[in-house]
């Protein structure tokens, strides 16, 4: 998981930093992003969100924010229905980027996206699972934005948004169905859209 950034510090890069996002997929809710900055030392456990419980995911995000430096943003689901969502991940991965306290010699993206930012950058396809500063944005990115759809669950609780943090899910579509879409469903997303204007037709 450390083979990227043991090749850059070889090739005199001193801060490496990498970047993912969580929240491409669902039909409600923000895309998050994170920028992390791992320390010296190796943190045990750290892979792609995805593979990991959600108790690994808590655990690990504690060890990340007390050890690391860490840059989140969040881009809500207005923003997302005006640019679209790549454009919105590119965008949170960056107000990321600019969030950290340090200034990287070095960026390192998970998948195919580019950003203009001033330092040189790698893109890599399915990062988060071979890179650990994408792996450990990918585990912040995660949790934090589970922990925002649990909020919104609590203001929203009819759609249940606890339990499948807005992906669409079978449950989620009999939800939105029966609710109708909620403030934080995407309207540019095609369910959500397709229910919109029915309403309006």
């Amino acid at each position: 998981m450390y083979r990227f950034e043991e090749a850059l510090r070889k090739d005199g890069f001193r801060i490496i930093a990498g970047t993912d996002e969580a929240g491409r997929g669902p039909l409600a809710g923000p895309v998050v992003a994170a920028c992390v900055i791992l320390p010296d030392f190796h943190i045990p456990g750290i892979n792609d969100s995805k593979m990991l419980s959600e108790k690994k995911r808590e655990k690990l995000f504690a060890e990340i924010m007390s050890s690391a430096t860490v840059g989140v943003s969040v881009i809500s689901e207005s923003v997302i229905d005006e640019i679209n969502i790549y454009q919105a991940s590119r965008l949170a991965m960056k107000k990321a980027f600019h969030e950290l306290s340090l200034q990287p010699d070095f960026l390192l993206i998970d998948g195919p996206l580019k950003l203009d930012v001033f330092c040189k950058t790698k893109s890599i396809i399915k990062g988060d699972r071979k890179s650990a500063s994408i792996a450990a944005a990918s585990i912040i990115a995660k949790v934090t934005r589970d922990r925002l759809m649990r909020e919104y669950h609590e203001e929203y609780p009819e759609y249940d948004f606890a339990r499948h943090k807005g992906y669409p899910t079978k449950r989620h579509r009999e939800l939105l169905k029966l609710h109708g879409p909620s403030p934080i469903h995407r309207r540019s997303f095609r369910p959500v859209r397709d229910l919109v204007f029915s309403d309006v037709v």
